[in-house]
Order: structure tokens, then sequence, then C-alpha cells
């Protein structure tokens, strides 16, 4: 049994990982976590991963997803799959936080997190070779130039 109570957290400003369940734990089948966001914030700029699948069941609020062109939006019990190799964002689209459980198959990629806190932490701009380094060495791709669209589209916020 994985202790809830013994639950490892991340927070990037008030964009939170809670590890329920660490890869580690399954040796590296799967991993869960619960991610929080607060109200308008933006969860990710459109990326894709290469080696895993997400699927983000909604506990609280409304989740929305954005792939290829195509947006769709969760709510309390709903439930939707981010297929790896195709392009993604995430946001909460509400005025209250949103709390959702991620598998992530292979579980891996549920230690990103982990590293990027510190790499978003430091003062000053984000180190933008270390992030992209980050972001391969878990083999995601990040398209940056979503974010003002994103941003303004939705009117969201970053952390």
């Amino acid at each position: 049994m994985v202790n809830i109570a013994d639950a490892e957290a991340v927070w990037i400003g008030s964009f939170g990982t809670i590890y329920k369940v660490p890869s580690e734990a399954t040796g590296g089948a799967v991993a869960v976590v619960e991610h929080v966001l607060g109200p308008r914030q933006l969860g990710s700029p459109l990326h894709r991963h290469t080696r895993e699948d997400e699927i983000s069941h909604v506990l609280e609020g409304e989740l929305a997803v954005q792939q290829g062109d195509r947006i769709e939006t969760a709510r309390v019990g709903e439930t939707i799959l981010k297929r790896r190799g195709i392009f993604h964002a995430f946001w909460n689209p509400g005025t209250t936080q949103v709390r959702f459980l991620e598998v992530i198959a292979p579980g891996a990629f549920a230690g990103y997190f982990r590293e990027l806190a510190p790499l978003l932490a430091r003062q000053g701009p984000p180190d933008l070779k270390a992030l992209a380094a980050l972001a391969g060495s878990y083999g995601v791709e990040f398209d940056f130039s979503s974010l003002p669209e994103l941003l303004a589209r939705h009117e969201l916020r970053l952390g």
C-alpha cells in the first residue's frame, strides 16, 4: 500500500504536483499524480510526449485541454486521454482551482516536475537552455511560441 499521508508534493507557483503513486512503486510502468492549478492558470504550453500517454481525471473544478486544434473541457468525474505524439496544452478555465488525477504511462515522466521546480524557482528569466535540456531528457518537445496566443485567447496567467 502507498501511504498517501507521505505523498511528496512539488509546487511551481500555484501549480502543484502531488505524487500519489510514484513511478518507482510500479517498476516504472505507471505513475499517478494529482495536479492542482489555480483559477485561469495555464498548466503548460503546447507540448508532446514521445514516450508516454497521460490520462487526466477531474476531481474538482474544470480542466481545458487543447489537442491539435481541438479543445475539450472536462468537469468533475470526466476524463481526457492525451496520447503520446500529439501536441497538447492544458489549463484551468474556471474561477476556482482545478484538481485532477493524472495517470502517466509509462511513469518515468512524473519525475520531470521534481526537476523542473528548481529551474523555475531561480531569480530572473528562466534558463531556456536548461529547460530545453530537461524536456529533451524526458522525450518532450515544447512549442513555446504557443504561449502568447494561449494566454491571450483564453485570458490565462502563468504560475
